[in-house]
């Protein structure tokens, strides 16, 4: 006797909402469902939403405020906690106390571990009252040490916590990325866009402002910026005009690849169906014209974040840019510059990990979002 099929009717109803859902997903919603199954991208992504949390919240998971010194522990290397030592184990972690001693080759004092003090490590410690983001209040932190200082990532020279400062930097830093990044595509987007759409006159006077523009020798001009900054300005306006500075210099080049696409498609039918209709330019431009080519500005977008944290850090690093006591990936890479730092203290160099990291990342969601916006991709 033969068996008996079940049947297929519950499956078959399962594929067609699945294709009707599809079909009737709009443009975002395709891109999102793409850019989950692109795992180097979500890591990325994963990664840089971590380092945005921690920065953002640092009054929290920062230990100590990043100008809290440790005059007894200066330039003191990192400290581990650890479950086991020479006098056995404990549940709870601990690290070793520390003492002065001399060196015996460069007659230096240096701290160095005393294994026999256990400092426990304790969770959501009381702490000096803050605002966390600004408004909201915190009296505690993550962690902290009984009765004695904590530092991860050791000190630096005035005795300053890495591990605390490079959350604060961290803030800093991926903040000036994307305000900068934010106000070039703003220009660009406009600037390009009326370039592209009207052509003509318009065109020809908007090319020329952006290669002069982009001759302008970027070197000089931050040195010379730099130096017309007031040294009595605060560093909340230091910051906001070396935003504005990274955002009005980096639009050029988005600028024209936006006018490049606008004049390949403004005499398509839907374009031209759309001006007879009596749209106006502003509608035309945003709703027909830029939603073609969506997968490059995305990329170009995201690409454009690597290059703006970067530039912040090398300008603030030779001292163009964000100046103490501002905190930023920059601004503690100074105190790496010296053959000595290199030799005695490596740990000064952990905020360029996070440069690296930061922009490996920002790559790879780049490559994620340009193959997830890609009107193909569903077709290969």
């Amino acid at each position: 006797m033969a068996a008996i099929e079940p049947p297929r009717r519950s499956q078959t109803d399962s594929e067609r909402r699945a294709r009707e859902r599809y079909y009737s997903a709009s443009q975002w919603t395709l891109i999102w469902w793409r850019f989950r199954r692109h795992r180097m991208a979500m890591a990325g992504a994963a990664v840089l939403l971590t380092m945005a949390l921690l920065g953002l919240f640092a009054e929290f998971f920062a230990p100590y405020g990043p100008t809290q010194r440790n005059a007894t522990y200066l330039n003191g290397p990192p400290q581990m906690p650890m479950f086991c030592d020479h006098n056995g184990c404990t549940l709870r972690p601990f690290v070793h106390g520390t003492r002065t001693e001399r060196d015996p080759v460069t007659l230096r004092s240096r701290t160095v571990p005393d294994p026999e003090i256990r400092n426990h490590l304790q969770f959501f410690v009381e702490a000096p009252r803050t605002r966390l983001m600004g408004f909201i209040p915190v009296e505690r932190r993550l962690f902290g040490l009984e009765g004695a200082q904590l530092h991860l990532w050791g000190t630096d020279s005035l005795g300053r916590d890495i591990f605390s400062r490079t959350l604060y930097a961290t803030r800093t830093s991926l903040s000036i990325g994307v305000l900068g990044v934010l106000i070039s595509f703003f220009l660009a987007l406009s600037i390009g866009g009326a370039a592209g759409y009207f052509g003509g006159a318009a065109d020809y006077a908007i090319q020329r402002l952006t290669e002069i523009i982009r001759v302008i020798p970027v070197i000089p001009l931050y040195m010379g910026l730099a130096a017309a900054m007031p040294r009595e300005w605060s560093t909340t306006q230091v910051y906001f005009a070396m935003t504005l500075i990274l955002g009005a210099v980096g639009w050029p080049t988005l600028a024209r690849r936006i006018r490049s696409q606008l004049l390949s498609i403004r005499s398509e039918d839907y374009v031209t169906a759309a001006r007879l209709s009596g749209a106006r330019s502003s509608r035309i431009i945003a709703q027909h014209m830029l939603p073609s080519f969506t997968s490059f500005i995305i990329v170009d977008l995201v690409i454009s974040f690597p290059y703006m944290i970067l530039a912040e850090t090398a300008l603030s690093f030779v001292g163009l840019g964000l100046r103490p006591p501002a905190v930023s990936w920059g601004v503690m890479l100074q105190d790496a510059q010296s053959i000595r730092a290199i030799e005695q203290a490596p740990w000064l160099f952990i905020p360029a990990g996070f440069v690296v990291v930061a922009v490996l990342a920002f790559t790879v969601i780049g490559d994620g979002l340009r193959d997830a916006a890609d009107p193909y991709a569903g077709a290969r």
